[in-house]
């Protein structure tokens, strides 16, 4: 008698309370969510109010019609979580009865991506500006309606974006935290570092250097890197 083959668990998310985290959440099947103004304007009306009901603070984003990335401090390990399912259970029914159709409308579970935040925090938010961009859909970053970037820079105050201290320390005004951020976005991105944060962004994998990584390999009790599957080993007691 052939013996089941028991599907292999998903792993758990490992949400660190006050710590950034990168979120992506895809389309079913690489379908649109997101087909006109209408849409974008009541998907940021329910992630604001939900990140404020649950006490996950935006820091930065990106929504395109297939994907969407978000760059989130959660207060508790329960917020991430509670944020993205209050926003589903208003947009997925809003979606879905405004274009006559049914069924899943994202592509299974989000994935979250830990990120070091002294080390790593502001170079993600660029990275995240940066996306429409490298998917062809502008030229610029100040080009894209629908990114965090103008209210970085100053173009426009976004009720969503709720500013990070490592943004505050970027100068002792407004214009100077804008000015600081427009030149730090400017900074290219090389091909190494692109394909190590689109990697651990797609992965689920936490952003950072290898002591903060190896630390919360030891946390989640494996590793987040390719080829290397296991626990780590375990340190010998002297």
């Amino acid at each position: 008698m052939q013996e089941s083959v028991k599907p292999m668990a998903r792993t758990a998310r490992l949400i660190l309370p006050h710590q950034p985290h990168h979120i992506l959440q895809k389309g079913h099947n690489r379908q649109p969510f997101f087909l006109d103004d209408e849409d974008y304007l009541f998907f940021l009306k329910q992630l604001r109010e939900a990140s404020v009901q649950y006490n996950a603070a935006v820091h930065a984003y990106t929504l395109m019609s297939v994907r969407l990335h978000l760059l989130v401090t959660p207060d508790d390990a329960a917020s991430l979580a509670r944020m993205m399912q209050r926003v589903g259970r208003h947009y997925v029914p809003y979606f879905n009865k405004k274009y006559n159709r049914s069924g899943a409308l994202w592509e299974g579970r989000y994935r979250t991506s830990p990120v070091a935040a002294d080390a790593c925090f502001l170079r993600c938010s660029c990275f995240i500006e940066w996306i429409p961009v490298w998917q062809g859909l502008v030229r610029r970053p100040a080009d894209y309606r629908w990114s965090s970037y103008a209210h970085h820079t100053g173009a426009r105050q976004d009720p969503l974006i709720h500013d990070h201290p490592l943004y505050w320390g970027l100068g002792n005004t407004p214009f100077a935290r804008e000015a600081a951020y427009d030149r730090l976005i400017a900074v290219p991105f090389f091909s190494d570092e692109t394909a190590r944060i689109s990697r651990a962004f797609e992965q689920g994998w936490p952003v950072g250097p290898a002591e903060f990584v190896a630390g919360l390999e030891k946390q989640a009790g494996h590793l987040f890197r390719m080829g290397i599957k296991g626990r780590p080993p375990k340190k010998t007691t002297i």
